[in-house]
């Protein structure tokens, strides 16, 4: 399997989700299959299925967060020396030259993206017309809307 990019922040609160459901996720369930249990007959009892299925899906997340973590390629963005490009990790100041408003996105891994945080995948359209560029140059990226432009206006690796 191919290496997964993610930050040291991204890789932490993979961690912090996979202690959270191998130490009170998983016990949990597993006490609510046992109540269910006690009710008796298990063909006709929705509690046990109920039960039954999320603790599917937990072990399920915990397989995937499992891996991930393995094949993480863990990068801190404190220590990128790029020289002002534009690389996984980096805190991008932009302007979108059509409506003249100044936006901030971080790229990251497609598993740590939220544009509500200004956190955007490395595998976006935003994020491959970016990777490369320097402060000063124009970036354009094909949105469902047509082309757009950005100027890069600060790196950071922050």
């Amino acid at each position: 399997m191919n290496k997964v990019p993610l930050t040291k922040t991204g890789a932490e609160q993979l961690k912090q989700e996979l202690h959270a459901l191998k130490t009170i996720e998983r016990p949990a369930v597993i006490a609510a299959i046992q109540e269910a249990r006690a009710h008796g007959d298990l063909s006709e009892n929705a509690e046990y299925d109920a039960a039954k299925e999320k603790q599917s899906f937990i072990e399920g997340r915990i397989l995937e967060v499992e891996s991930k973590l393995a094949n993480a390629q863990i990068i801190d963005p404190l220590e990128i020396e790029a020289d002002g490009r534009c690389v996984f990790g980096a805190t991008i100041m932009l302007l979108d030259l059509e409506t003249e408003k100044e936006v901030t996105y971080q790229i990251v891994g497609d598993d740590e993206a939220d544009i509500k945080q200004g956190k955007i995948s490395v595998s976006s359209p935003i994020s491959r017309a970016l990777i490369g560029k320097y402060e000063g140059d124009v970036a354009e990226v094909e949105a469902p809307g047509g082309i757009r432009e950005y100027e890069i206006l600060g790196v950071k690796y922050v």
